[in-house]
């Protein structure tokens, strides 16, 4: 049979969305540039087109719809009747059968338009003739707009369906609500169904699955059902009863018997009585649980009559078909949830039964005789009456015999643990760790070590490989005490001829000499730091407090006051060629500087005598003025685009406003688009 996957049906969209996609689409796949100007026979096909397309995506959103969903007569009976009773299989049927009128429906008004647009006259006509079509194409999905609303409902609540195989190994548990259902299905599998202690906190299927002898078993826990006429049964009970009807497994019916749950055993034996046909053909087990408020022998005798009725039955069930109990111990079990007392032999019974059932039906089926056939077992028959022993060579004798002396002794061995059991136990016994140390005599092992002896620590002498290192470092201490040796000779003048005489006399001037000129740039006054302003935050070196001190001393302030105010000036004041020439007091110079320095030091050059960018400088690479013209116009106008655009360089790419692709590209001329 047709298996569906109800997680992976496609979103439905609403009739407004559907629309929507379906004309975008037809906008961005189809021509839409026509002129009057163009042949008849051009513009006839321009909008033919357009419908034909438009007819094309609503068929093909209608199509998935419909074979997507679930076709109940093509699905197992299981399904069927599992989104019959969630759905009720005539709306859901309804919905779809709309939806495929819509799909015909739509597929005529294309046709028939496209025939009345063959004989269009004008461009007028022939637009008003595509507007209708798409209209009423419109109209047809917005009609069907509640039944794509229903058909979005269940698509998201068959998507919450768990994934249930009708043909794997299956256990099923049922039975009256709070009898301990979920909580077995948690101590078995990994799933994890709420528990709560009232009824019907399961209001759905779930499954879980756990192995045995390494296969896997699929477990479905059911809702509780209540006994009552198959009418009044509401939804919740219904998926237990589609459940127990349907899927080929091993039924597990829980029994509470110490009336915790609500309900008496009169009245869950009732219920066994009312749905035991939806047993037959089944392994079926009856489980008394929470046997650890009540055990089954502590039981009234009228309530053990009932279940020992309820064992007989169950003994019934399987009657020629495989799966029987071995003893009428295997159908009647009890278990604890809560201690977990008997629930792995509840699992273990289940399984075996529902495997016993299965292997008995594919033993009869036709296609095992199929494969019976394509197998013969070749059995060796004797040649003759002599015996032949097995001849094993004497090598390999010795070797086990030397594996097996080996293995008994590691047995006869006693080990910490053997010592600490006949001394006492843990907490008792201390292991004694020095009857392994490797000494040249057994008697010094239980010596006392002294850890401090002379004021020192005796473990930082106990070294066995300490006069070899110390070899060593004698050794390395000769090494360095040479090559200190080798670096602290001079060359002298005692070994050298005449001319070697001569060259380090040169070199040794010559290198005086940079050292002087790089004294002398070191001590300029150019190059030594300014004093910060904030050196003096409280204004303690003043001019006021020099002048003081200075006149303390028996000295005239005023030259060097004036002095360091003018230094303290901007250079861009000191237009004239000697300073301080307008301040009577000023110091009197007794050498006049040179000319060149009051020139560096005074003047500053003019605009009119700075450098004409057009003039060529030793090294730019330019052959002449003209050529570097030209260059600087080129990178003036390729600098002008970068300038308009706000660029920092010709590296600059950012794009400071992303633009939307699909608002900003443009139409394409032929082909498609996939990305689109």
């Amino acid at each position: 049979m047709v298996q569906y996957n109800l997680k992976k049906i496609t979103v439905v969209p609403n009739g407004k969305e559907m629309i929507d996609i379906v004309l975008s689409r037809t906008q961005r796949q189809t021509p839409t540039v026509v002129h009057k100007g163009y042949a008849i026979s051009r513009l006839r096909q321009f909008y033919m087109r357009k419908v034909k397309y438009t007819q094309q995506n609503f068929h093909e959103k209608l199509s998935a719809i419909i074979d997507e969903f679930p076709r109940l007569d093509d699905i197992h009976p299981f399904y069927g009747d599992l989104l019959h009773v969630l759905y009720n299989k005539d709306h859901y049927k309804l919905a779809l059968g709309q939806v495929n009128t819509a799909r015909n429906l739509i597929g005529k008004i294309s046709k028939d338009y496209v025939k009345l647009l063959k004989y269009g006259d004008s461009l007028y006509r022939c637009k008003c003739l595509k507007v209708a079509a798409l209209g009423r194409m419109c109209t047809v999905i917005k009609r069907i707009g509640p039944s794509l609303a229903y058909l979005e409902q269940i698509r998201q609540h068959m998507a919450r369906l768990p994934s249930i195989d009708p043909n794997t190994r299956t256990i099923i548990i049922c039975g009256y609500p709070n009898v301990g259902k979920s909580s077995f299905m948690n101590k078995i599998t990994r799933a994890d169904v709420d528990v709560q202690p009232y009824a019907f906190t399961t209001k759905s299927l779930f499954v879980g699955h756990t192995d045995y002898k390494y296969l896997r078993y699929q477990v479905i826990d059911t809702p509780g059902i209540l006994d009552r006429p198959f009418e009044d049964r509401n939804i919740i009970e219904m998926c237990s009863i589609t459940a127990l009807a349907h899927l080929r497994a091993a039924v597990l019916f829980f029994l509470d018997i110490s009336g915790s749950c609500g309900y008496s055993v009169a009245q869950q034996a009732a219920l066994f009585h009312s749905i035991k046909s939806l047993f037959m053909n089944k392994p079926l087990i009856i489980i008394c649980n929470k046997t650890d408020l009540q055990s089954l022998d502590g039981i009234s005798e009228e309530d053990k009559k009932l279940v020992m009725e309820m064992k007989a039955e169950a003994l019934k069930t399987v009657t020629g078909q495989g799966g029987e109990p071995t003893n009428d111990e295997a159908v009647l079990l009890s278990m604890s949830t809560l201690t977990e007392e008997g629930v792995i032999a509840v699992k273990n019974a289940a399984c075996e039964r529902l495997l016993d059932q299965r292997v008995e039906l594919k033993m009869k089926s036709k296609k095992m005789n199929d494969c019976l056939n394509r197998f013969h077992v070749a059995v060796p028959k004797p040649r003759d009456q002599r015996e032949r022993p097995p001849c094993i060579p004497q090598a390999v004798l010795e070797a086990k015999a030397k594996q097996a002396a080996v293995k008994a002794e590691k047995e006869s061995r006693k080990t910490e643990k053997d010592f600490e059991d006949e001394n006492g136990g843990a907490g008792v016994y201390s292991a004694n760790l020095r009857k392994h140390y490797i000494l040249a005599n057994d008697d010094w092992k239980e010596d006392i070590m002294p850890e401090i002896l002379d004021g020192h620590n005796v473990y930082d002498f106990v070294d066995p490989d300490i006069l070899l290192r110390l070899e060593e470092l004698e050794r390395e201490e000769g090494f360095r005490l040479a090559e200190d040796a080798m670096d602290d000779f001079e060359m002298d003048g005692m070994e050298l001829t005449p001319e070697e005489k001569e060259a380090l006399a040169e070199i040794r001037k010559k290198k005086s000499l940079l050292i002087q000129e790089h004294r002398l740039k070191k001590s300029t006054a150019e190059s030594r730091p300014v004093v910060p302003r904030k050196f003096d935050k409280d204004r303690r070196f003043t001019t006021e407090r020099m002048g003081r001190e200075l006149s303390s001393l028996g000295l005239d302030p005023s030259a060097a006051i004036n002095r360091a105010r003018s230094r303290s000036r901007g250079r861009k004041r000191q237009r004239s060629p000697v300073r301080g020439r307008g301040d009577g007091d000023a110091m009197d110079m007794d050498v006049e500087p040179s000319n060149k320095k009051l020139h560096l030091r005074s003047s500053s050059r003019s605009r009119s005598r700075s450098r004409p960018p057009s003039e060529v400088v030793p090294g730019e690479g330019f052959k002449d003025s003209a050529q570097k013209v030209k260059a600087i116009k080129l990178s003036k106008k390729s600098a002008k685009k970068r300038n308009k655009d706000a660029r920092r360089g010709e590296a600059d790419r950012v794009i400071p406003n992303l633009k939307p692709k699909h608002l900003f590209s443009g139409k394409r001329s032929i082909g498609k688009t996939q990305r689109r």
